[in-house]
């Protein structure tokens, strides 16, 4: 009787270790599809002056300056695919921004300052796995061009491919990555160019508290290699942005945020910047498809 008892009690731990076992290989294989809206904002900012011109003399800024609007539009969107130590993401990222300046003593102009599609699809393979931060090689496709043609200059057109190691997946690091880049510029019809260079890219996210998250996402590009001289072609390329979402309702998200881009084309020595501070008014959400 007391054999029994054993042989069952042995039988019955064997089938609950297995039973974990058959759990634990069943997540490592686990499937998943998610859909991630990441963002779907509205960046703002307005400077109204009145009378400016009784005022053009006066040392008060403030009183004499130019009123100006600014608004742009953001559509930020990610498909991920995750399948055992595989991760393949699609991502699409469209942002269009116009400032108008309305100065007393002169007509109204309108500039863009923001005009970017970019496509891109990128596979990466978890090698390594330490404290939920996976390590591993990645490859990239991606394809870069802007809704409407510059006053200066055509529509931007680059299909870029590159390839190195990442870390991905954390809690903080979303993507960490450092890559190979090539380029093919068709943006002018009879200048074709490729350009051969490394790249830094990120992607930090980070829960404040309840309600309220900083993120942080950039890239950083040095180009090394130029198939032929365009003078508008970048030696170096730096992007950054840093936002504080917090939740109004909902999915509804409102916070500042800074953006900075810096440059260095190969016809100057001098660099070119771009600042933006501003606050968004954003829609955030995923739906997992699977």
């Amino acid at each position: 009787m007391k054999f029994l008892l054993v042989f069952f009690l042995c039988v019955l731990s064997f089938s609950q270790v297995a039973f974990a076992e058959t759990d634990e290989i069943a997540k490592k294989n686990e499937t998943k599809l998610v859909l991630s809206i990441r963002r779907i904002g509205l960046d703002m900012s307005k400077t109204q002056v009145s009378n400016a011109a009784e005022y053009a003399d006066s040392p008060i800024s403030a009183l004499n300056a130019t009123s100006q609007d600014y608004i742009k539009g953001v559509f930020d969107t990610i498909l991920e695919y995750t399948k055992n130590k595989f991760k393949w993401d699609n991502s699409l990222f469209m942002e269009y921004g116009k400032t108008t300046l309305k100065p007393y003593n002169a007509p109204e102009t309108t500039d863009e300052n923001a005009d970017k599609i970019l496509f891109s699809s990128d596979v990466s393979y978890a090698c390594w796995e330490f404290q939920k931060l996976k390590f591993g090689p990645t490859v990239r496709g991606a394809y870069e061009t802007q809704f409407a043609d510059s006053t200066e200059s055509p529509r931007q057109n680059i299909l870029r491919s590159s390839a190195g190691i990442s870390l991905f997946d954390h809690k903080i690091i979303k993507s960490l990555y450092l890559t190979g880049i090539h380029e093919y510029d068709f943006t002018y019809a009879h200048e074709q160019s490729s350009k051969l260079g490394a790249e830094l890219g990120w992607r930090l996210e980070y829960l404040v508290r309840k309600g309220v998250k900083f993120s942080l996402d950039g890239y950083y590009r040095e180009y090394f290699d130029y198939s032929r001289y365009i003078s508008t072609d970048l030696e170096r390329d730096f992007s950054a942005v840093i936002r504080l979402d917090t939740n109004l309702w909902g999915k509804f998200t409102m916070g500042p945020y800074v953006q900075y881009r810096l440059a260095k084309a190969r016809g100057t020595d001098l660099y070119g910047s771009n600042l933006i501070l501003g606050i968004s008014f954003n829609y955030i959400t995923k739906f997992k498809l699977n």
